[in-house]
């Protein structure tokens, strides 16, 4: 376990506000609050730089997000996507503009850390937490929360940011509850600088064979990102897809250097943020978009929210204040994130439904391409198209009123 500037004193002081994973949420979090000039510390059970299971794409609001100074580690820029439908009717679509950049996970994360680490955030790797406790013997006041470490160690803080990923121990015990799963399945590829070539400054979008699933290939130099998503509970179907991808792409003879698989998990709506002084964040809130599972914005920009606010309730002087503050987190998180995954989550029923009618649009008809570029760029939202473009407005609200007149249910 590596540690730097920890003591033995550790155990026994209070810290402002500790953070339980350092992946965006986490380290956004961290920074948050040691910017405020918090004592605050930032657990992660790996050891950085580790690698995770992502596309690694960071669009406008992911860009916003980063700390002032923050150089992104970009491996390439994002100038063209390539449409497909299940490997046919190929097209692709050109901006002179920049759409978005693609990064490595671990230098990214790694930077990020960093950065909270400039801040003043104490960063210890290595760590599990084991269990949250708000009452009991190992908490000494009620302004206190203690997280039991694997071993036996105690740490306490004034507020607690869980930001430790989809299978989170501290979602658990602020009790997150999922609306949906899907599994994501990927393959790191090293490709001759050839191969490479042809795919510098774009990516392709296959939308898949299962409802609602896609694939995708992002090029990073010298190493294509392939990957898909679908509905948990189609494993055997997911890995076929991947199978396929792979050899249509004319990739099947390269070796991948990473394969790996992950579960993104997306918050039902009345899913809670926090109990007592505890927030989650991320992953771990289940905050990603519904419709593409893009996770990175949600997290560095829930990250951001978590952090300010377990300041505010790390100053909290009763249980009536901290819930204030709480709440307060809770609805800034949902007038804005909150309204954008209730919009994809529409999308997302429209899509496994209609994916031919998906790629259709954006192929062929440009205002759709342009709110396409204009959401990657980050200078608008799928939330802000729908509510001021009318007739977004009109055809999303006409699919709705198809679902219902077919016996089913608009989502929320």
């Amino acid at each position: 376990m590596s540690s730097e500037k920890s003591s033995a004193d550790d155990v026994r002081q209070v810290w402002d506000v500790v953070v339980v994973g350092a992946g965006p949420a986490g380290a956004s979090a961290a920074y948050a609050a040691a910017v405020a000039g918090r004592r605050v510390l930032l657990l992660e059970k790996a050891e950085l730089p580790r690698y995770k299971t992502c596309g690694g794409g960071i669009i406008g609001p992911s860009r916003d997000s980063l700390p002032p100074g923050f150089d992104l580690p970009l491996r390439d820029r994002v100038h063209a996507v390539t449409f497909s439908h299940n490997g046919r009717f190929a097209r692709t679509r050109r901006s002179r503009h920049t759409l978005f950049g693609l990064i490595n996970r671990p230098e990214f994360d790694q930077q990020l850390v960093e950065h909270a680490q400039k801040a003043g955030a104490e960063l210890r790797t290595g760590v599990t937490v084991q269990r949250v406790e708000q009452h009991g013997s190992a908490v000494p006041d009620r302004r206190s929360v203690a997280l039991v470490l694997q071993g036996g160690e105690t740490v306490l803080a004034r507020a607690v940011v869980g930001a430790d990923g989809s299978a989170s121990r501290i979602g658990a015990h602020v009790g997150v509850k999922v609306g949906q799963v899907d599994l994501g399945l990927e393959a790191e590829i090293p490709v001759p600088e050839t191969v490479a070539e042809d795919w510098k400054g774009r990516v392709l979008i296959d939308w898949g064979p299962m409802p609602g699933s896609y694939g995708w290939v992002f090029p990073k130099g010298d190493t294509l990102t392939v990957g898909v998503i679908s509905a948990r509970g189609e494993g055997a179907a997911t890995k076929r897809y991947l199978e396929e991808f792979i050899g249509r792409l004319g990739l099947a003879g390269f070796e991948p250097s990473i394969s790996s698989g992950h579960l993104t998990r997306c918050r039902a709506e009345d899913s809670p943020l926090s109990r007592g002084r505890v927030l989650v964040c991320g992953d771990a809130a289940g905050l990603l978009e519904p419709w593409t599972r893009e996770g990175i914005s949600f997290a560095l920009r829930s990250g951001r929210l978590a952090g300010e606010w377990a300041v505010r309730i790390a100053e909290a002087h009763d249980a009536v204040d901290t819930r204030r503050q709480a709440l307060n987190y809770a609805f800034a998180v949902k007038a804005g994130l909150g309204v954008e995954m209730s919009v994809g989550k529409r999308l997302l029923t429209v899509f496994e439904r209609r994916p031919g009618l998906f790629h259709a649009v954006l192929t062929g008809f440009r205002p759709a391409w342009k709110a396409f570029t204009d959401i990657t760029r980050g200078s608008t939202t799928l939330a802000e198209i729908v509510r001021t473009h009318p007739m977004a407005h009109r055809a999303l609200s006409a699919l709705d009123r198809r679902q219902v007149s077919a016996g089913e249910q608009p989502a929320s």
